[in-house]
């Protein structure tokens, strides 16, 4: 229900009426409340509610504190915050994360913003802080040009494992602008590392912010530039060469055993193949090696939702097979069924020009596509439109998963549907690696826009270069 708030402050027996005409007087204060946040009313309307609470009940309940206090927040009232937050302390032994985050974040705005950081070792006595008090704190300091405060909240809140925001990361770049501060850049220049490991892409305002932070350095001459990396993996404004996608011997295969031991043979591959099927996978497997490309045949078939299944994987093989390639591709045993979906003839001609292995209708393909893929050699790819983040998760440790990452986007062909009766697209794998990369006196940074927001499979082909000019 939406009621509008009265306009000034009412006196009980208008509260009663008010509240007697509402269809759920049982729910009456709750929603008032909540309209009251939304049309953003006067504090004092809301204070004449709460007393008229404590005159009818004798008390206020926590959720009616809880939802003044988020008014007093967003217009803020700061003695009002103050004084909800003594109140509840008396009253409440412990509060919720929900009211904790209105209290640091209400405090952080305001001329008192160190009363937060006294809240938040508050908090770390009852729980572990969430990111939003950690990052309220942390704007407040950056504010204040605290930034070696800001940097220690920073690191304590990832040894939380807490994940920062990019909007947080923003905030440190927006306020180190002009500074000289050789930690205090050692700091910033950790964070884009960070995204490098993390295979983090900043979007175009957090590039704007990081790229006018370089240049606002005293005496070091950055300049920054947004471009787009030729196919090369060149930089057209340095002309410096990116990191080769390609891993070294020692990397391939370390990559190969832990996939094949946490990914394929883990707690998990079970659950959706047989033992048996997955054996006469290998056993089909190596007696055909190398091939060139896998194919995830089902996700490929979905590729236009117009055209038959059968007709977009048949567009796709056609498309991969010139240049005389092995394909290997994954089916499952319902696509050998005459159907609309599946015409036999085309299945047929189909597998004149790839091999086919089907698996169980309930089987999932992404186990067989890795093991044929990795078995297949440094230079087979494969294709599918899915991200294939579930397998990242089951590496055991992080240089495995930053391996696989690279692998990844070494390998993975990505298909796109055509527009009209175009011929579907592929995005080739990357020849070079899509991370933040430094030499020390360049930096390569992808970032996402719009776009590629909206395709998440896709990576950056957007750069921000900054180098130095001597």
């Amino acid at each position: 229900a939406n009621v509008q708030p009265p306009e000034k402050p009412l006196q009980t027996e208008e509260w009663n009426r008010l509240r007697e005409s509402f269809q759920a007087p049982e729910m009456f204060e709750e929603v008032m409340f909540n309209s009251m946040i939304r049309y953003n009313s006067s504090i004092d309307v809301a204070k004449s509610l709460l007393t008229h609470v404590a005159k009818s009940n004798g008390d206020i309940g926590y959720n009616l504190l809880v939802k003044y206090l988020a008014l007093c927040v967003q217009q803020g009232k700061t003695s009002e915050i103050c004084d909800v937050y003594d109140i509840l302390k008396m009253r409440f032994k412990t509060l919720e994360s929900g009211a904790y985050n209105l209290i640091v974040r209400g405090l952080s705005n305001s001329d008192q913003w160190k009363k937060a950081l006294t809240l938040l070792e508050e908090i770390k006595k009852a729980m572990i802080p969430s990111r939003t008090n950690y990052e309220s704190c942390i704007k407040a300091a950056c504010r204040h040009q605290e930034m070696t405060l800001a940097c220690e909240l920073y690191h304590e809140m990832l040894t939380k494992d807490l994940v920062p925001t990019l909007d947080i990361l923003q905030t440190f770049f927006d306020y180190s602008r002009g500074m000289k501060d050789p930690e205090l850049q050692k700091e910033l220049f950790g964070i884009l590392l960070y995204f490098r490991e993390n295979q983090i892409y900043p979007h175009k305002t957090l590039m704007r912010s990081i790229k006018l932070w370089f240049e606002s350095i005293p005496g070091e001459n950055w300049r920054g530039h947004l471009t787009n990396i030729t196919n090369s993996g060149q930089c057209p404004v340095c002309s410096h060469q990116l990191e080769d996608s390609e891993l070294s011997e020692e990397e391939y295969n370390r990559l190969s055993e832990r996939i094949i031991r946490d990914v394929i043979h883990g707690t998990d591959t079970f659950r959706k193949t047989s033992p048996q099927e997955f054996e006469a996978f290998q056993t089909f497997v190596e007696n055909r090696l190398p091939f060139d490309i896998v194919i995830d045949g089902l996700n490929v078939s979905h590729i236009k939702p117009r055209k038959s299944q059968c007709e977009n994987l048949f567009e796709a093989v056609n498309c991969l097979a010139k240049n005389n390639a092995r394909l290997l591709v994954l089916g499952r045993k319902h696509m050998m069924v005459n159907s609309s979906n599946w015409k036999r003839e085309i299945m047929k001609e189909m597998q004149n020009k790839a091999d086919f292995f089907f698996a169980e209708n309930i089987s999932e393909d992404d186990a067989f596509l890795l093991y044929a893929t990795l078995r297949s050699g440094k230079h087979c790819k494969f294709v599918t439109r899915d991200f294939l983040r579930d397998h990242k998760a089951c590496l055991s440790d992080s240089l495995t998963r930053h391996l696989f990452r690279k692998w990844q986007r070494g390998h993975q062909i990505v298909l796109f549907p055509s527009v009209g009766g175009n011929p579907m697209k592929f995005l080739p794998a990357f020849s070079y690696d899509i991370v933040v990369q430094t030499t020390g006196d360049t930096w390569h940074i992808p970032y996402k826009d719009v776009y590629e927001e909206k395709y998440s499979y896709r990576v950056p082909r957007k750069w921000l270069c900054l180098h130095r000019k001597y």
